[in-house]
């Protein structure tokens, strides 16, 4: 398992875990940024190495 799985449900499960009131109220709404968060990084994969130049150009020295 890849450790932002990991981190989901760990989140998941301490929001199930919180009770829901006005107390409770702040700590529950960071838990769901921080979970979407992690869910966007989930889905959408991370960008590539950018492949560096496309072609290459040489200079042929006589």
């Amino acid at each position: 398992m890849s450790s932002t799985i990991v981190k989901i449900t760990e989140i998941e499960v301490e929001m199930a875990r919180t009770k829901k009131n006005m107390a409770t109220a702040h700590h529950l709404g960071l838990f769901k940024s921080h979970l979407a968060k992690l869910l966007r990084e989930f889905i959408t994969p991370k960008g590539g190495g950018g492949g560096g130049p496309g072609a290459e150009y040489q200079l042929q020295l006589k």
